[in-house]
Parts: C-alpha cells; structure tokens; sequence
C-alpha cells in the first residue's frame, strides 16, 4: 500500500509573510498559494497547510496534520522540523491541523506517521533556517554565508537578529522550487542535537493540569444531546415504528430521530435528543423500537470461520499476492507435507474516549469539532451527504485513543443527520454499549499455512487466508490489483501484509480471499495492526512447527533464513533487510536467555515479524517466557523481551513506549479478549464482557531500541503482531501444546494436551 505515500508531494517551497498578520511569519508548503492568499487577505486565523509559524515572541508554534491520541506524534514530528530550522527546542509549541487538502492525504494510522513526513518536514525546517538566515543578511549587512543560526538566533560579524526580531519586520523571503528544496543538504546521524532525543512530550502538560480539549470537552451555545439506540444485531437493520411515551416523562428529553444513512455507515440507529447526555442515554433506552432484522441476524462467528474456510479450499475468487518461483515444483518435490489452520475472534478497539462529534450548522456551513484519525475520509463522506467542500469546517481535537477506530467516521456523519433533523448544534456521544456493539471490528480471519519439506529444506511454503477487507468497505482506493494481470481483481493490503514475510524461499505463495459474509454481518475496521496481527500470528506460529518437523531449534531456522538474499536484501528504509531482523532477533533472544535451562512447564518461546508493510518495515522481535499449568491448561506470562530497530529514533522514549504499549496490547488480544458473535450481533457490551488485560497480568518486560540510524520507520503496531505467536510458541515448548486460535485460553491449551 506504499503508493499512497507518494499522494504527500511536495510542488514548491514558500517561505513568505502570511500577510504578516499578528506579528507572525509564516511558513510552508506553497501549494495552492492563491487558496493561502485569500484565507490571509480574509484574517483567517491559521493556514493548515503552513508548517510552522514563528511569533515576534520568539514562539514557533509547529503545525500537527497527525492525529494525536498518546503516541505523542507531534512531539516527534516537531522534533524533526526544529532540528533543522535551529529554532531552539525550548521555544517550540505545537497545534493540531484540522484538514487542508495541500496537506495531501490526512490520516494517522499504519505506523506511518514519522515515515512518511520525515524528509518532508526535515527540508521545511533546513528551507526555513535558509530563507531567515537570507532575511537576515538583508537587515544586517553581509552574505548569508557570513551567519549561522543557533537557538532562534541568527548571529556573525559581531551581528545577531532573533527568529521573533524578524518576524516583527513582516517582509517576505523567497520561495524554493521543488529542485531548490531536493537539493538541501540535512544533518546525517552524528550531527542532530534534537532528533535522537528523548525530550518531554509536548502534549503531557496540558493533559496533566486538565487544559487539553479532546473531543468530548467540546461545547457551543445552544447545543443539545444525542445517543443513539442501537439496533439488535451489529447491521443490516431497518426501523419499523418508534414508540417514545415512555422516553416523553424523562427530564429533558427533547425528540427522537430515526436515522436513514444513504452512506451506510450505521444502519437501524434511532436517535434520542435531550438536554444532557445523561437524559439522551436513559431516553434511548426507554425507547421501544420494532425492526426488521435483515438477513444477518441468525449469523455466528462460526458461520464466518465456516465462510473463511470454504472459500480457501474452494479457491474461489482469490488474489495472488505473493508468487515466488514455482510452488507446484516445491510441493511436488517435498518428502513431507505440512498443513496447519490459523484462526482470530472477535477484538474490538474500545478506546477510552467513546465516539463523539459535535456539529453545528450556521448558514449552511457544517462546523465539525471531532476527534479523528482520517480527515480526508470524513471530509469525502461529509461531502457525499450533499456539503459542498467549502461548506466544511473541521476542527481537530485530542483523541483519548484511536487504536484504528477513528480512522472511521461514522459517528461525524450520524452526528452530521441528526444536527440537520433537529436544526440545533448537536453534541452525538456514543454510549459505552452502542461504542462496543457498533464497532468496527478487527476482520475474524482464517489463515492455512502448507509447507513442502525435504531434509532441512523448505521446497514450498503457502498462505492461503480469507476474511473481511476493511479498505474494501471504507476507502476502496487503497486497494490495487494482485499479481495475474487482472486489473479487475483487486485487494486489501491490511488483510495480507505479514504473508509477505523476509525468509528467504525459493518458492513460496501467498493467496486471498474476501468473506462476504463477514463483510456484510460485521463491518471490519482497522484495528492496531491491522493484518499483520494475524498474517505474523499464522507465519511464526507455523515457522515453528516446520523447525519442529525438520528438527531443528526454531531460532537456528529463523537466521538461517534471514539470510537477506534477494529480494531480502532490502532497499531505501528497508536496506539491510532481513539481515537487521536477524540482529534483532539474536539480541532479543541473548537477552531473553533463551536456549538455558528454565523450570518445569516453563519455556520461552520467540517470534520475528517486519511489521507494518514491507517497504516500511520495522524490524520486531519477542521472546515471551511461559509457564503452562499442567492440570488447568492456565498460562502465565511471566516476561516479554522485546526489541525494535526503526532505523532513526526520533524520540527514543517514544519509540520504547510504543513498542510496549502495541506488545501490551498484543498480550490483551492473545490472552484475554474474547467477545465473541452470535444472532448476527456482538456479544461484549462494555468493558466487563471484553475482560482487556488487567494490571494484575502484567509481566516483567524487557524492551530495548536498537540505535542503528538511516531512515526512521513506525513504531505504533508492530509490537501488537509478534506477542500472540511467541506466547503460542512458548506453550507448545513448555507443554507440547499447539494452540492454533486466538485468543488462546485454558480450556484450549488444556484440550490441545489432551489431543
């Protein structure tokens, strides 16, 4: 999916006075200068597109496009532009960017962030101490290469100007064409002083004193409520009839809005308007409501993995995704066949923070204050409601957690109906129950894993997976052809990534499938990780029953085969391939003490994944440590070593954190959560049926960031998709039990023994 980042370009470079208004001068990208014109000629307050403003105070205040939800990615991306620009990291404050199309594609998610705008906004920062360094050769007299700046301070000869001295003057600088800004030379690894460093977040204070705004703090004049009530089975729902008697003797209930979304998004949802959440949520559930159910209320989550499974062993309409050499040769030629099925439930996101949106319609423009993770999508979706583009105002706010859910919109566009219905600025909060219900789910996926094995050779190695595509649903533009040729048999990339694995095999397949049932019964979502969650689950799983099979020790096997040959070898970010995967892994695994003697029924299992996408790979290794309860079949985790190299730390910390925070939620998914489908409908409501990992089942973790320099990658998820495989590995050492289902509990490890 690595073609959208070319949707960031970068046309010209314009470091101009934004009509000097405030005392501020402002820089940026110059796409689209007359739209950047006219908002200034007009006293607009801000220029998204503009990367960073410098105040007479000596402030520079750096624009976010990412969506902060506690990764602490404008701390990182504010890093990035200060090292370059000298402006001195003490003066350096941050606000969030609502939406502005120059700034390309708007979306926080894949653990792309830093990725894709390190070199763009490296350059701003160099093209922007340039331009004032030129500024202030003008006032003082001399060359440009006369001074140097340092600390927001611009001195030589004897002279010195401040960024905030020359702010005040409110004269343009000069713009860099495209060539100009490719040929600026960055600091290498040796020379940064910010970048590398792991400095406070800029976000903990005003999160610590309470003065952050997320979504759910905010509030106009003359708003009312609303909360939905949610239909019996997660879609496919119509309302029949609405009876609101009961709902009328609550204080402060205003009205009821049946919501008929020609987009889709939700289906059979009945709003309940009052005066405070607190009445719209007791009025939704006082009213009584009749449905027609539609035709998936009789499904399960096992008519899904049922689904999942006839269609690999059918073959029907599948993509080929990955064909390296001939795999019919390399079964044909093996001594032994392998076959194992890999299967997930049902996660939901859950964050915190539940879905909200507040709109308010003045004159016909929407004015949208949300928390979001995928502006370019809600603007598109707010835009097929019939809202001309000019008539969308959207403001970012905090999000108390995405975790990929708030790269959905549903809850703007029900907010976006119901604002029109009642003629009032609504404040939509979605209940705890209508969040969990109503969630966009990771997709239940079946992966078969089948190996060709002769002697210590793997002659073929085949993923075969089906489940619900969540771009299929959401954003089909992410979506391109396989590998037959066919323009016409497209694919989802988040559902396969991690099948594309950096072992080195001569003939090796990956297929896919989409489950239309699924699709229709349980809209899937992007959750943390997205496919390589269950891609890596199925291939380090497997990896070690092949070692298992040929036997041979499962970490001797994963560095013989990162042996970074071929396409392995890696390039741009990636160079170094699976050679650095490998360093990874032996680092880990040293620190783990694998290969010593540990107690009875305790082992340590490992797991190697390259998560998000192949060509932004962060190289990821875990080593869980286990104990398996003989009678019970219960497992404990007593510690996760993890390692991570992502090239350039930018924020070590970070990183750290990250890696931890995804690993911790790996370990939830792994272990713990099981909310299950039946009747067409999720069975968890809130936090009580989703039993999340609890700070009682923390173990001992032991994480480090590998300091290797290059090209920074992503550091949000790829903890989350080596976890459940490591875990699954220790239990099969430490018990001889091979669990093949997430998430994995007692009774099937206890069933698996007995097997």
């Amino acid at each position: 999916m690595t073609e959208h980042r070319n949707l960031m370009t970068r046309r010209g470079f314009l470091v101009r006075a934004s009509a000097v208004t405030a005392g501020a001068l402002t820089m940026g990208y110059a796409a689209m200068p007359d739209a950047a014109n006219a908002a200034s000629d007009a006293g607009a307050v801000m220029s998204p597109n503009m990367f960073f403003d410098i105040h007479e105070d000596g402030r520079v205040v750096i624009h976010i496009a990412k969506a902060e939800m506690g990764q602490h990615v404008g701390t990182a991306l504010a890093q990035t532009v200060a090292e370059e620009l000298e402006c001195g990291w003490d003066n350096v404050d941050i606000s969030y960017v609502g939406f502005d199309p120059r700034h390309g594609l708007h979306i926080t998610g894949g653990s792309w962030s830093v990725n894709w705008t390190f070199d763009a906004l490296s350059r701003a920062g160099a093209a922007g101490r340039m331009a004032l360094i030129e500024m202030a050769a003008a006032e003082l007299g001399g060359a440009p290469e006369d001074y140097t700046a340092k600390d927001g301070v611009i001195s030589g000869g004897g002279k010195s100007i401040s960024y905030g001295e020359l702010a005040k003057l409110g004269k343009e600088t000069r713009a860099f064409s495209e060539d100009e800004m490719k040929a600026l030379t960055l600091k290498g690894n040796g020379d940064r002083s910010v970048v590398g460093q792991s400095v406070q977040a800029l976000d903990i204070p005003a999160k610590v004193n309470g003065t952050a705004i997320y979504g759910i703090d905010q509030t106009v004049e003359g708003m009312v409520y609303a909360t939905p009530a949610v239909p019996p089975v997660r879609y496919g729902a119509k309302v029949t009839s609405v009876d609101d008697s009961a709902a009328r003797e609550i204080p402060g209930y205003l009205e009821h809005v049946v919501i008929e979304d020609p987009l889709g998004t939700q289906t059979g949802w009945v709003m309940a308007i009052a005066t405070g959440y607190w009445a719209a949520k007791k009025a939704a559930e006082a009213l009584k409501i009749d449905y027609d159910l539609g035709g998936n209320a009789g499904l399960s989550l096992a008519d899904i993995h049922a689904e999942n499974l006839r269609l690999i062993e059918s073959g029907e309409d599948t993509r080929l995704i990955v064909n390296d050499g001939d795999i019919e040769a390399g079964m044909s030629g093996a001594e032994t066949t392998l076959i194992a099925d890999y299967t997930t439930g049902v996660n939901v996101h859950a964050p915190l923070e539940p879905m909200n949106a507040l709109v308010d319609i003045k004159d016909g423009v929407y004015h949208i204050h949300a928390g979001n993770q995928f502006q370019t999508l809600l603007m598109g979706l707010v835009g097929a409601l019939g809202v001309e583009p000019e008539k969308i105002v959207f403001r970012q706010a905090l999000l108390g957690g995405g975790f990929g859910r708030r790269l959905d919109c549903d809850y703007v566009v029900m907010a976006c109906h119901t604002a029109k219905a009642v003629g009032k600025p609504v404040k939509l909060i979605y209940s705890r129950e209508a969040d969990t219900l109503m969630d966009f789910t990771r997709p239940v996926a079946t992966v078969r894993m089948t190996a060709g094995l002769k002697g210590a050779e793997i002659t073929g190695w085949k993923n075969s997976s089906a489940s619900a595509w969540a771009s299929a649903r959401q954003a089909p533009a992410f979506m391109g052809p396989d590998l037959s040729g066919n323009e016409d048999k497209k694919f989802d990339g988040f559902a396969i990534n991690g099948a594309d694995h950096w072992y080195t095999m001569a003939n090796q397949q990956a297929l896919l499938s989409l489950n239309q049932v699924a699709q229709s019964a349980m809209p899937p979502g992007h959750l943390r990780s997205v496919g390589p969650g269950w891609q890596c689950w199925a291939v380090e799983s497997f990896l070690d029953e092949v070692a298992a099979e040929m036997g041979e020790d499962p970490l001797a096997l994963r560095l013989r085969l990162l042996d970074g040959s071929g396409k392995n070898a890696g390039t741009g970010a990636t160079t170094g391939g699976a050679k650095r995967l490998a360093a990874v892994l032996q680092d880990v695994a040293d620190r783990a003490g694998y290969g010593t003697e540990q107690p009875a029924n305790t082992a340590i299992g490992l797991a190697a994944v390259s998560s998000q996408d192949r060509p932004s790979a962060s190289w990821t290794a875990c080593a869980a440590n286990v104990t398996v309860d003989p009678d019970s079949g219960a497992v404990t985790v007593n510690k996760l070593t993890l390692g991570i190299d992502v090239g350039l730390a930018v924020n070590p910390d970070g990183v750290k954190a990250q890696l931890v925070g995804s690993a911790l939620w790996g370990l939830s998914m792994a272990l713990h959560e099981d909310v299950g489908f039946e009747n067409g409908a999720i069975q968890a409501s809130n936090y009580d049926g989703l039993t999340p990992l609890r700070m009682f089942d923390m173990p001992e973790v032991d994480a480090r960031v590998m300091d290797v320099g290059g090209y920074p990658t992503g550091c949000g998820e790829p903890g989350t998709t080596a976890v459940a495989p490591a875990i699954a590995n220790a239990i099969a050492k430490a018990s001889g039990a091979r669990v093949r289902s997430l998430p994995i509990t007692a009774a099937k490890v206890k069933a698996a023994m007995n097997g």
